[in-house]
């Protein structure tokens, strides 16, 4: 049972020859497609 209890999530085959970015790259990416597209959208404003 104690074995069991300490089993890793494997990953799956498909996926292990994917290599990911790092979760922070990804927050920096969602930030700044949603800046440009707050200023595409409010450049009437920003831009006056």
């Amino acid at each position: 049972m104690h074995d069991e209890d300490q089993k890793k999530t494997e990953i799956p085959h498909r996926m292990s020859r994917i290599a990911f970015p790092k979760a922070k790259y990804g927050v920096y990416l969602a930030i700044m497609i949603i800046a440009v597209v707050l200023i595409i959208f409010y450049k009437d404003f920003i831009f006056k």
